[in-house]
């Protein structure tokens, strides 16, 4: 008992006398770049900050970033780095005449780099005074009526494995309008065929999943897939595989399911250009068609953060400015 308190006393003897922070030290210069995306959940942002901070660095400076020339940027005095910054983004606009969102992603990158620069303590300016440009999000809210989509969904071979899977995908994104990165990360455990319920990863949400619940004919849909699949019981599984010989058993892509939905949508004879995100506008407009333009049901069904997003989609809707418009010209 004695010789176990000397050790204690003797190890908190120890402690004191240690310099403050000797425990924390961290070996040379931060490397920046390597810590803003470890800061970053989303693979898609990853490789955007990636792809965006390299196209800055070459234009910049002729070289693809390293640790030292990021430090070399985030070194720069405020003005100086403001009119760096302000010439590629002059270059953006002006010689690749890039879209707006495109530009202000890209801007995007730049402040974030330098906002963990700061928090690191190796830079000293911000670059809150380089406004990006106005984007008028969501323009074309406008997507396909439910009697097309059944012509879509009455191609599909609900005979065969993949069209089990197929019709499964399809439902989820019509009948809850799932965003297709929301469908890809999705696991067999997420599914609760007993309660009705689907548990995702929404926008934004992080490692938060949010439960939505599911129309009969979805839950039909997905435990058809599931036990034709024989992946019921693979809990931690992706609940949606890709079946083809290259490949058999990986998780489904995002871009697979685009070319499943422009593939069948062209194939049932629908002009308009689709993709998962036009069937979600075809879902929260026929939403509002069948609820008489309840915002806040129709913001609960589709998650959406603010309430001016699921306006635009009513403003498209009901083609308020087509009826102004022929309002002021019956007049005169």
């Amino acid at each position: 008992m004695a010789d176990g308190l000397s050790e204690n006393i003797t190890l908190l003897e120890t402690a004191y006398t240690l310099a403050i922070g000797d425990d924390f030290c961290i070996d040379g210069d931060p490397d920046v770049i390597d810590q803003l995306l470890a800061d970053t959940r989303s693979p898609n942002t990853k490789r955007a900050y990636e792809k965006d901070l390299r196209d800055f660095f070459l234009f910049i400076s002729g070289r693809l970033p390293d640790q030292n020339l990021v430090l070399e940027f985030l070194h720069l005095e405020q003005r100086h780095a403001v009119a760096v910054v302000l010439k590629y983004k002059a270059h953006l606009v002006n010689k690749k005449k890039l879209a707006e969102a495109t530009v202000n992603r890209r801007l995007s990158a730049i402040k974030s780099l330098t906002a963990m620069g700061r928090k690191l303590g190796v830079c000293n300016y911000t670059l809150e005074d380089i406004k990006g440009e106005k984007v008028e999000s969501y323009r074309d809210t406008t997507g396909i009526p439910p009697t097309d989509f059944a012509k879509v969904l009455a191609l599909v071979n609900r005979k065969t494995l993949k069209g089990k899977r197929d019709y499964a995908i399809l439902r989820l994104l019509w009948d809850n309008a799932l965003r297709r990165s929301e469908v890809c990360n999705l696991n067999v455990g997420d599914f609760n065929a007993q309660s009705s319920t689907l548990s995702i990863l929404g926008k934004g949400k992080g490692t938060q999943k949010v439960v939505v619940d599911l129309s009969r004919k979805t839950v039909e849909a997905l435990a058809d897939w599931l036990i034709a699949s024989k992946r019921a019981s693979k809990l931690k599984q992706p609940l949606f595989t890709v079946i083809a010989y290259n490949g058999n058993g990986q998780r489904l892509t995002g871009e697979a399911i685009r070319r499943l939905v422009d593939g069948l949508c062209k194939a049932s004879g629908i002009t308009k250009q689709m993709s998962p995100h036009r069937i979600r506008h075809s879902s929260i407009t026929t939403v509002l068609d069948k609820n008489n333009g309840n915002y806040r049901a129709t913001q609960r069904f589709s998650r959406h953060a603010k309430p001016d997003t699921v306006m635009k989609y009513d403003d498209n809707r009901q083609k308020l400015q087509k009826q102004m418009t022929d309002i002021l010209a019956d007049l005169v």
